[in-house]
């Protein structure tokens, strides 16, 4: 099964709010999903993230992969640096 890191669409019309879950690369986009781990708020300045990091880690270590939205959003929170320096010390 492959597993994504991918963003769930919520929130009204032209207000959108995202939570970051981990699915089922098969699974549509606002369908059925293994676990939440996060959101993503782009409406506020400055936009709002909240990721649980250790989840996120121990997904990615697992072998889920990022979407690019994604992954750029844990590029600001530097958690593709702490997976990379993990990875590199294995």
């Amino acid at each position: 099964m492959a597993v994504k890191i991918r963003l769930k669409r919520m929130g009204a019309h032209k207000a959108p709010f995202y939570r970051v879950v981990v699915a089922d690369s098969r699974s549509p986009r606002d369908g059925r999903f293994i676990e939440e781990i996060g959101y993503y708020n782009p409406v506020t300045v400055p936009a709002e993230v909240k990721i649980n990091e250790e989840k996120a880690l121990q997904w990615m270590q697992n072998g889920a992969k990022p979407s690019d939205t994604v992954r750029n959003l844990f590029s600001k929170a530097g958690l593709m640096e702490k997976f990379h320096n993990a990875k590199n010390q294995k």
